[in-house]
């Protein structure tokens, strides 16, 4: 025990590096350090031990067998303290680290976890925490800082207070069907004949919810009949499909499962002034990690942004 107490981890690192090099220029330079300054701590400790660490006469240097012996210790250390440079030279870089993600979930079980994957594939370094929650819950989960970043709609009016909110694409809406509906068939169609289909209602406290009763009022269809809701992405698409119901989904949803026999019928709906963009705090300790993957976002939503526009051309409007 009193032993051990004699040799440092300071000692045990300096040494392994010593021996790893087979020079005290080299090791200091590995370690970060001046050459006097290796060679002091090497001397103190073979004074503390009161046994040669090195051959004498040896060059390279050589060590003893208490030397290979105290260097494998010295070894474990030195690893250890390269691993955690290069952890935070990742950090600072914004190549390693934890991004906690939030955003709708139609959206991001639709566009953002492929982006998320994709993402992953250059940048193993970085863990993505996802969860969902919509604009209320978004800027309260930010402003407790449970969240870096955000993707959702919003609204001009609510694009103020203490975040900063970044348009990635027009939240435009459309009425969804399935690729063999009856009515893709008809023309001219009429606020009656969507009555003749049952809906799908969006989840409760769903953006979708609002926007899908607001286009009931305009078209007249308070009497429509609601087949199914408050299903996930995944169970609206399953039930879409499989059935002549009618539902309001966002343009972007709609056109990345355009091969999934989910379609748009050509049926207009006003416009808001809502989009979907980026939500992060004004103020805050900066994420590189954060910053790299929002921008890797961006700029993958901006390239769908382009199809999707080019898509909603081709479609033959109607009334």
């Amino acid at each position: 025990m009193r032993f051990v107490m004699r040799v440092t981890e300071r000692h045990l690192k300096h040494l392994a590096a010593v021996v790893e090099t087979g020079s005290m220029t080299e090791g200091a330079a590995l370690l970060g350090l001046s050459q006097p300054a290796l060679s002091r701590s090497m001397s103190e400790l073979e004074t503390r031990l009161g046994i040669p660490l090195f051959k004498p006469g040896r060059r390279p240097l050589e060590p003893t067998a208490l030397g290979q012996q105290l260097a494998a210790h010295g070894n474990v250390i030195l690893a250890a303290t390269k691993k955690a440079s290069s952890v935070i030279d990742g950090f600072r870089g914004g190549l390693a680290g934890l991004v906690r993600v939030g955003g709708v979930p139609f959206f991001v079980d639709a566009l953002v976890s492929t982006m998320i994957a994709a993402f992953r594939q250059t940048h193993p370094d970085i863990r993505i925490d996802l969860s969902y929650g919509y604009l209320p819950e978004l800027q309260a989960a930010l402003a407790a800082d449970q969240l870096d970043l955000a993707i959702t709609p919003a609204s001009k009016a609510q694009r103020t207070g203490p975040f900063l909110f970044k348009e990635v694409l027009p939240a435009r809406n459309v009425v969804a069907c399935r690729a063999e509906h009856p009515l893709l068939r008809k023309r001219g169609l009429t606020a009656q004949d969507l009555l003749d289909f049952a809906w799908i209602e969006p989840p409760s406290g769903s953006p979708l919810l609002g926007d899908m009763r607001s286009v009931m009022l305009s078209f007249g269809l308070a009497n429509a009949t609601i087949g199914f809701s408050g299903g996930s992405l995944l169970s609206v698409l399953n039930y879409l499909r499989e059935t002549d119901a009618l539902t309001i989904l966002p343009h972007s949803v709609v056109f990345t499962h355009r091969r999934d026999r989910v379609t748009v019928l050509p049926v207009k709906i006003a416009r808001g002034d809502r989009a979907l963009g980026i939500l992060r705090r004004r103020e805050g300790s900066s994420q590189p990690a954060a910053d790299r993957f929002a921008s890797f976002l961006a700029a993958r939503l901006h390239a769908v942004q382009d199809a999707i526009l080019k898509h909603e051309n081709a479609i033959a409007w109607g009334q």
